[in-house]
């Protein structure tokens, strides 16, 4: 029989089109993705490889790349070290050469790519201060869009995205996000059956889904129809109708098992039970060397270079060099293997996984063992990664520790966090039992938890973090000394995942305990982080003491990265305004550039957008954030609580600002920090008027105490969206719930509770404005009361606060006019008198500084206060600016409320026909008489009809609006401007 690679490519005529479109658009400068989803052995391989000799035949130059499984142990940027690996190689042809020259000068120019390609390369000073992450994102970028040319684009195929390590799936991110008129198609494969909702791929394959340029392929199996036409392919002639049917039934349309099957059964005369089966009877038609060569080659995973395949060989019983070289050639001629450039590949992963599995337990040890000696002889036939992997499944534990500790420093060179933080785990899994771990790593145990700690909180990972470093300082039992020196470091962790400090508090005053007075670092860091904690507690003066004495103690001491941290932390309490506070944290940003104290920098940066942001100056706040995050990106921070913050920051602007867009894709970001920017990001959701809003709000409800800002933002964005829901009720009561919790947990005078304040006074304005068209309700007293004590507490906490810098910013001044402006509006609505429009007219002006949506809103507010007051050219004039601005926002509810106002008040704005309605002209004169109070006798003595009818009306119209009460029927119609004012 024939194999699949020597027949013509069955079915996937769509799949393959669409390809050809992508193509046809990558060659003329508009680059792509095609995502190829599918079960294992469904041929997503095989149709790829069609896809590559299209592309080739079309004139392009195609790049196949693979990711590999070590298990734990992860190769950063694997993939596209081999790609590139491969557009370096001269190609014979003058195009390619070119090509080639021209990746090469990309590489050469820029020293962490070259590194990327070049482990042993040389290190500069900058090296160690984590800056080139951008430069090597951005050289990848560069390389690949070079290696296309118009008419003819870079193909690359990455193989295998389910075994992708987190540093590949970052480039893939970047890569996408900046695709603009390359001449480049991305083609990515990954097994659908491998990848649950807990696989790391899910978060990056629903990024790519978004995105306008990635098309998404999911191969299904072959219909009985097509796998009739695979089948008569490879058997050069149809099936029997019985071994056709057994195939059928047994591969479920699988093409890979199909063609094993059929390879096996058709030679053997009986079909076999399992996919082992076939391969044991393929396996049995090889001679004894050939078999021991491919159970070697299971061992390396899918693909292994020929020469270590070769060394590895070499070390192996039964196989000489002589033996193995005839072995390969077999291996190729009956198809098991194929060549991949200066690699040797399964035909498929299945097959290999297979044969692995098959081996005994001894004989993957010895196997593991053979590949880990031709390592450590060679080592330039493999990375540290692949050198600890085989030790570690050959039970070389000594080795294991070793090569695992040489690839963290490999990642930690890449900037890598999280591959880094892999493989420092498993060195510190493994030494207690290697006793000379120490003379291995040149280092402790302690230093190994530390490190370790650090790129878990890189990685974004703050609670394996802590957990790591309080290990490490719990083991230290018998060295109090070095025990104290250490609990800064702890304590910096706690604080980026605990709201409670008292914990924080503790570790540091055991630490200041037994540190001695002479000026050290140990003693600089712990007295800045000592300040910090006091900042927490909002004790300005004790936290100055313990900065100017950390700066002191620092500066004695010869330590700028203490030194820099503890101006970091001054500049931020030093705020007399925001121009000074900006000096200040800049001074201070600037030393700790200087003294290459990234964490520093970082905390410089954020403060820095921080004080303009709440200075009311959004745009300043917006560019530094911008460049805060692409700092953090190019030094692998993105995922740290401080980059995280930045993103959280950046997600706030965006809403401030009038961008109502849901917000970017989030990934990699730690539990807490993930409920934190999904609160972030439900206030433009309300806004928009999503459905789910309500939802998600009420999901957040259960991490109320898992975070105090989770409360606040998912709290009050509840209150306005059941506001606009019209449950007014509930939305006071959860301003109640949320003023209580937040008060319990952070202080009773929390400024947000001028936020949630105002909020809760609009539920109140808008109930008792509604219950003002249908007559008289018995809770407005009530009412007035709530709303007399929700603004008396708005205005003692804008007083007893503590804002940032000792002074209200104009956020919190605008929220403080707004609760005195709804509290009119509630006042009004309960007296029967109009407001004055003057009190909106200045909440409008404190919104100004460039809170948009709530400019926008109060505007409307303004409008209907000044219709009430009898200026309805001036009215209309607000509501249609108001309206203007919801639209543009995307605003919906405040668009519909806009609208549904000025058809009940007849102000003209654009638009604002009045609603159709299903009501008949006498069922509206009725409804409007129900508004007004009347009972059915009045109603009837008012329209000259009898007191049945009027009740058959009123059922009608009940009915028709959904409602079950006249009091709910006024509300309905009054929302939707079915009734005039």
């Amino acid at each position: 029989m024939r194999r699949s690679s020597q027949i013509p490519l069955i079915s996937r005529e769509h799949q393959v089109a669409g390809f050809r479109r992508s193509l046809d658009r990558a060659a003329a400068g508009e680059p792509g993705v095609l995502v190829v989803g599918g079960d294992a052995g469904v041929g997503k391989t095989r149709l790829v490889t069609h896809l590559a000799a299209v592309a080739a035949e079309a004139g392009g130059r195609v790049v196949v790349a693979h990711c590999v499984d070590l298990g734990e142990i992860g190769i950063p940027y694997l993939p596209f070290t081999e790609a590139l690996g491969h557009l370096q190689r001269p190609a014979g042809a003058e195009d390619a050469d070119d090509v080639a020259t021209c990746v090469a000068d990309i590489v050469a120019e820029r020293p962490a790519l070259a590194r990327l390609l070049d482990p042993a390369g040389p290190r500069t000073a900058q090296d160690d201060q984590h800056a080139e992450r951008l430069p090597l994102l951005d050289g990848v970028a560069s390389a690949l869009a070079a290696a296309g040319r118009p008419g003819a684009p870079l193909v690359l195929v990455i193989e295998d995205l389910h075994w992708a390590d987190p540093s590949t799936r970052d480039v893939l991110r970047f890569l996408v996000t900046r695709l603009r008129a390359e001449h480049l198609l991305l083609v990515l494969t990954y097994r659908s059956d491998d990848v649950d909702r807990r696989h790391p791929l899910r978060p990056l394959l629903a990024e790519l889904h978004r995105s306008e340029r990635v098309d998404h392929v999911e191969l299904e199996p072959f219909t009985a129809a097509e796998l009739r036409d695979f089948t008569t392919a490879l058997n050069d002639g149809p099936l029997t109708e019985s071994d056709f049917a057994e195939v059928l039934r047994r591969s479920e349309g699988n093409a890979f098992f199909a063609e094993e099957l059929v390879a096996a059964g058709l030679a053997s005369g009986t079909l076999p039970w399992s996919l082992t089966d076939v391969l044991h009877t393929r396996m049995q038609d090889l001679d004894p060397p050939v078999q021991q060569l491919v159970r070697l080659a299971s061992v390396a995973g899918r693909q292994v270079r020929e020469d270590l395949l070769r060394a590895a060989a070499e070390r192996t019983p039964g196989l000489d060099a002589a033996t193995t070289a005839a072995a390969l050639r077999d291996t190729v001629a009956h198809q098991v293997l194929a060549v991949e450039g200066v690699n040797l590949a399964f035909r498929h992963a299945l097959l290999a996984e297979a044969l692995y599995l098959d081996l005994l337990p001894g004989e993957r040890t010895a196997m593991h063992l053979s590949y880990l000696a031709a390592l450590l002889d060679s080592p330039d036939l493999g990375s540290a990664a692949e050198r600890a992997h085989h030790a570690q499944q050959g039970h070389d534990l000594p080795t294991a520790l070793a090569a695992s500790y040489d690839a963290a420093e490999r990642a930690r060179d890449l900037l890598a966090p999280t591959e880094e933080l892999r493989h420092l785990e498993q060195v510190l899994s493994l030494w207690e039992s290697v006793p000379d771990a120490a003379s291995r790593t040149g280092t402790d145990r302690v230093e190994v938890a530390l490190v370790a700690a650090g790129a878990a909180s890189r990685a974004g990972q703050p609670t394996r973090a802590v957990q790591l470093t309080r290990g490490a300082i719990e083991s230290l039992q018998d060295d109090p000394q070095r025990q104290a020196s250490l609990r800064h470091v702890l304590v910096r962790y706690l604080l980026d995942i605990e709201e409670d400090v008292s914990e924080a508090s503790r570790q540091i005053d055991l630490a200041l305990q037994v540190l001695p007075a002479d000026p050290t670092e140990e003693l600089a860091s712990t007295l800045a982080v000592r300040g910090r904690i006091e900042m927490v507690r909002d004790q300005d003066d004790a936290a100055r003491d313990f900065l100017e004495r950390a700066v002191d103690v620092a500066h004695r001491a010869r330590a700028p990265h203490a030194e820099a941290d503890a101006l970091a932390s001054l500049a931020v309490i030093e705020v007399g305004d925001p121009e000074t506070a900006a000096r200040l944290i800049e001074s201070a940003m600037h030393r700790a550039v200087d003294a290459g104290s990234l964490t520093a920098e970082m905390r410089c940066r954020y403060n820095l957008a921080t004080t303009w942001y709440y200075a009311g100056h959004l745009d300043r706040a917006a560019d530094l954030v911008a460049s805060g995050l692409a700092r953090a990106e190019e030094t692998a921070t993105t995922r740290s609580s401080v980059g995280i913050s930045m993103r959280m920051i950046a997600e706030l602007l965006r809403y401030v600002r009038g961008d109502l867009s849901a917000p970017p894709p989030r990934d990699g970001i730690p539990a807490l920090e993930a409920m934190v920017m999904e609160s972030a990001g439900l206030y433009a959701a309300v806004a928009r008027g999503d459905d789910q809003v309500l939802d998600r709000t009420e999901a957040l409800r259960k991490d109320w105490d898992v975070d105090g800002f989770v409360a606040l933002i998912s709290g009050g964005c509840r209150i306005d969206a059941l506001t606009f829901a019209g449950r007014y009720d509930e939305a006071a009561a959860l301003a109640e719930a949320v003023v209580e919790h937040l008060g319990a947990v952070w202080s009773t005078y929390f400024l947000g509770r001028i936020w949630i304040s105002a909020l809760a006074l609009a539920a109140l304005a808008d109930a008792a404005e509604e219950a003002a068209v249908g007559g008289t309700d018995p809770r407005r007293e009530e009412q007035r009361r709530s709303g007399d004590e929700l603004l008396a507490v708005a205005r003692e906490t804008a007083e007893r606060g503590r804002p940032r810098g000792g002074v209200l910013g104009p956020e919190g001044r605008a929220w403080l006019r707004r609760a005195e402006a709804e509290h009119a509006r509630l006042v009004a609505a309960t007296d029967g008198t109009p407001a004055d429009p003057a009190v909106w007219e200045s909440t409008v002006r404190e919104f100004s500084y460039g809170y948009r949506y709530e400019v926008a809103r109060s505007r409307f507010r303004w409008a209907q206060a000044l219709r009430a007051a009898g200026d309805r050219a001036a009215a209309e004039l607000e509501a249609a600016e108001a309206l203007r601005e919801a639209r543009d926002m995307g605003a919906g509810p405040l668009a519909d409320a806009v609208l549904a106002w000025a058809r009940r008040a007849r102000v003209a704005v654009p638009g604002a026909r009045r609603e159709t309605s299903t009501l008949t002209d006498r069922e509206e004169q009725v409804l409007e008489l129900v508004a007004q109070g009347l009972s059915n006798r009045q109603i009837g003595e008012r329209l000259y009809i009898s007191t049945k009818t009027v009740s058959v009306h009123v059922s009608n119209v009940l009915a028709k609006l959904g409602v079950s009460g006249r009091a709910e029927a006024v509300a309905v119609a009054t929302r939707r401007g079915l009734l005039t004012v």
